[in-house]
């Protein structure tokens, strides 16, 4: 195997919201010692600053990754509003080439978000699309919004995630889809050990593939 500072190792982890996938990138990410980039958080930060009141484009352009680090863009609100600026193509084309720099660094690195495997890194090394029903992903985010003091109820919860999932697999410009060739993880029946335990025996195996 080449040394860890000269590998270009990419891993591409879509799947909708609450299945999981930030947890099973994390976990992977420190499992290998690859780089890790949400790039959800790239839409919420320019989602956040769109509510307040600024155009969402301009804040794609101008967006400083410190932003990434504020609390506020785990919301309920933050999340619906950054799933309708991720529709805007303008703003897409202006996250594009930082996420596309991010996966090119030596190293490697691992990518989790809605169209990374179909449009930003198509040629990744390992693709992975984590899924789950939407009733169980709804309970999820129901239980961290409330552990977190918010005030919401389920129905709620359910609903609006329907919505941005319906909006997220039907936008024009790189919907929700799992890549042809990504591998499922459906986390619905799986605890969070298990869903992780798969996804890096996953990338153990891809790895072993290239470099063997």
């Amino acid at each position: 195997m080449p040394a860890r500072d000269n590998m270009c190792f990419v891993i591409a982890i879509d799947g909708p919201a609450a299945a999981g996938k930030g947890t099973v990138a994390k976990t992977v990410s420190n499992h290998f010692g690859f780089a890790y980039l949400d790039t959800g958080l790239l839409y919420r930060a320019v989602a956040a600053k769109t509510l307040l009141g600024e155009d969402p484009v301009k804040a794609a352009e101008r967006l400083d990754l410190e932003t990434l680090n504020n609390s506020n863009l785990r919301s309920a609100e933050v999340a619906n509003a950054a799933s309708k600026v991720a529709g805007i193509p303008e703003v897409r084309a202006a996250l594009f080439h930082f996420q596309k720099r991010f996966a090119q660094r030596p190293g490697g690195a691992v990518l989790d978000g809605r169209d990374i495997g179909t449009a930003i890194c198509p040629d990744a090394d390992l693709k992975l699309f984590v899924t789950a029903a939407s009733e169980v992903r709804a309970k999820r985010r129901f239980e961290e919004l409330r552990e977190n003091g918010a005030f919401i109820d389920y129905e709620k919860v359910l609903t609006d995630l329907k919505a941005r999932d319906a909006r997220d697999m039907s936008r024009q410009d790189a919907p929700l889809v799992a890549a042809n060739d990504a591998k499922i993880i459906d986390t619905s029946d799986l605890t969070i050990e298990q869903s992780n335990e798969r996804a890096v025996k996953l990338t153990q195996m891809a790895l072993d593939d290239l470099y063997q």
